[in-house]
């Protein structure tokens, strides 16, 4: 859909889970796992669709400080450890876009499922929907609190619960391709695909436990790339941006 085709600017979704990879906050030039600009950019995307009414819940990997897999596969960390280490990663970059939120003046809370009382709320599905419905951005980290489940499950089941209407995947691609874009030239970008297109293919679009959450639970998610200029926004308004897989 162009800006022709929605006149009217309304957002063609009410709830909403934005799933973000943790990596996407790092700073390219310095290397600190958390660039200041990066995020006050990403949450000044978030400030505009709340504005439009849509409720909106975030997800935030922790791989930019520390991935649970990697520290177990070349740090000789135990799995369930570093699994914890990187649920508390998320917890620190939630708290980043908490603060960088509010100073926008939106209304935000951060839900954790390891409780930590003095940090943040716990993870209560009641709660989450009433904030949800009083306008705030509601910010779920610590994963699903349960070592060897990422950050993408706990996106497919967070928005299964609070029956959000998609789940908008940002990576570092403009949508799903038929191969690798990066190694491949001629690699053919899809505009939608089905659950079962994505499965024969292969295409690892989530985990195979989070998209099978979202499968099961019919909940679509939609890969976009987050460095394309007011790609939240514009998809929101539904715009033809990345991929839908439904």
């Amino acid at each position: 859909m162009s800006p022709e085709s929605n006149p009217s600017g309304k957002a063609q979704y009410k709830r909403v889970v934005l799933k973000l990879s943790g990596e996407v906050l790092r700073c390219s030039e310095t290397g600190d796992p958390i660039s200041w600009d990066t995020l006050r950019k990403i949450c000044e995307q978030i400030k505009e669709i709340n504005e439009l009414g849509v409720e909106v819940c975030i997800v935030i990997g922790g791989g930019n400080i520390f991935r649970g897999l990697a520290g177990s596969e070349n740090q000789g960390v135990d799995r369930t450890t570093g699994d914890y280490m990187g649920m508390l990663s998320t917890v620190i970059n939630g708290l980043a876009f908490m603060e960088c939120l509010e100073k926008m003046d939106v209304n935000t809370r951060v839900q954790t499922s390891i409780p930590m009382n003095q940090v943040a709320e716990p993870f209560i599905l009641r709660r989450a929907i009433r904030h949800l419905e009083k306008g705030r951005v509601v910010i779920f980290v610590a994963g699903t609190g349960n070592p060897y489940f990422s950050t993408d499950t706990t996106a497919a089941l967070r928005a299964s619960e609070v029956q959000a209407e998609v789940i908008m995947k940002a990576t570092k691609v403009d949508g799903v391709y038929d191969k690798d874009p990066m190694k491949h030239p001629d690699a053919v970008r899809y505009d939608e695909l089905t659950y079962i297109d994505a499965l024969q293919q292969r295409l690892n679009i989530l985990d195979s436990t989070a998209f099978s959450l979202c499968m099961d639970n019919e909940v679509p998610i939609l890969v976009f790339s987050l460095s394309e200029k007011d790609s939240i926004k514009r998809a929101i308004l539904g715009e033809k941006v990345g991929t839908l897989v439904r």
